[in-house]
């Protein structure tokens, strides 16, 4: 592993393939041709992608047939450089989706891109683009009133608010908010790394997963001057080098889970609605007791029922599973099942709750597992589809998901 890869193992091998910057959008882009079936039943999929080696073809659409797994691609939009991470407006008429880079239009920033939302197709049409005020956003969710979206910018260590406009496209940033702190883990936590930010189900706080500061930040969320203010005391200090990354919200108790990427541990912390603070509860390693290799958790889902708790593994290339008890949200590791595949970065649940998607980076494919509803364990099928470097998976189906 070389330094850079040591900086950042899941981001920086492709960031340095695209100083060549954002590049405007090819004419098939424009009106998308999609393949035929576009319109068949099934469920719409947007798989976002960094674009190493010159690619446009950074998000792609796929049709998912719920009742067999199997997915289809439908067509390929040029999202510009690296739309690596998407998330949907809760209108279901817009996307948007982040452009990962260090440099936009010639100053430190990346950018994050509005697309519209064909109602029939899905197929996608660029509406704007702005930058994100750090390098590298790794990160975009849209508030549950579809008002403002936010961005973690990775590199630049901060999180920024961009209002949305009646149309869905997006105004320049009116916040950027900077990170401080550090952690024992000198090649990944010399400064702040901003990498995770969601509003929370009251939609009136904002809560940002910092990697490099070990704490998960607290923001209060005024739509009415589209801004933050960070709430004095309310975040939640991680155990040291824990490295928080992505966080989940629990839909039925005041409970928050953190997919902490240095320590492969997930923690779980108890949040006041009310006043808009963290406590930390309890740590769960993520790998068998006997693992001994390099590992980073990335992605953390909650099923809707409460009861399933899952986290993608990179290193040990699984996902994990928990249960959640029902009363007091302790975890309990049920399952760890190999991704069949390298790298797994995000994954979804399918809107039937039937399948879990995993998006393996390394081995550019997306792998489907079935899924047992009552105890949330995975089984392997025979699904999977060629996807070069994927990173986000969304379904058009989850608007207004946050994470």
């Amino acid at each position: 592993m070389n330094p850079a890869d040591l900086r950042d193992p899941s981001r920086r091998e492709f960031l340095a393939a695209s100083v060549v910057g954002l590049v405007g959008l090819a004419r098939d882009s424009e009106n998308p041709t999609p393949r035929e079936g576009t319109q068949a039943d099934g469920d719409l999929l947007y798989v976002g992608t960094y674009t190493e080696s010159g690619r446009h073809d950074g998000i792609h659409l796929m049709r998912m047939d719920r009742r067999s797994g199997k997915l289809r691609l439908v067509a390929s939009v040029d999202a510009g450089a690296n739309p690596s991470f998407v998330a949907t407006h809760p209108d279901g008429r817009v996307l948007y989706a982040v452009n990962e880079l260090e440099t936009y239009n010639g100053k430190p920033t990346g950018a994050v891109s509005a697309f519209a939302i064909a109602r029939d197709t899905g197929a996608l049409t660029l509406r704007d683009r702005q930058p994100t005020g750090g390098g590298a956003p790794c990160f975009v969710s849209v508030d549950r009133s579809g008002r403002v979206v936010l961005i973690a910018n990775y590199v630049g260590g901060s999180v920024a608010l961009l209002p949305i406009e009646a149309d869905g496209s997006l105004a320049p940033a009116t916040q950027v908010v900077q990170h401080t702190g550090s952690g024992p883990n000198t090649e990944r936590q010399a400064t702040a790394h901003a990498h995770c930010i969601v509003a929370d189900p009251s939609n009136r706080f904002v809560l940002a997963a910092d990697l490099g500061a070990d704490r998960v930040f607290v923001y209060r969320l005024d739509l009415k001057s589209k801004s933050l203010s960070h709430v004095e005391g309310g975040e939640a200090e991680m155990r040291s080098g824990a490295g928080p990354r992505h966080i989940a919200f629990h839909p039925t108790l005041p409970l928050v889970f953190v997919a902490n990427e240095l320590d492969s541990t997930v923690a779980t912390l108890h949040f006041d609605a009310v006043r808009g603070s963290l406590r930390p509860l309890d740590t769960r390693p993520t790998v068998p007791a006997a693992w001994t290799g390099t590992n980073y958790p990335a992605d953390i889902h909650v099923a809707p029922s409460g009861r399933t708790l899952y986290v993608s593994n990179r290193g040990h290339n699984s996902i994990a599973v928990f249960s959640v008890a029902e009363s007091t949200g302790a975890l309990a590791l049920d399952q760890v099942i190999s991704t069949d595949g390298d790298w797994p970065r995000n994954f979804s649940l399918d809107p039937t709750g039937r399948w879990l998607l995993v998006a393996n980076q390394r081995s550019s494919s997306i792998v489907v597992f079935g899924r047992d509803q009552e105890t949330g364990r995975l089984t392997p099928t025979r699904e999977r589809i060629a996807v070069p470097s994927p990173v986000c998976l969304r379904f058009r189906a989850h608007v207004g998901v946050t994470a």
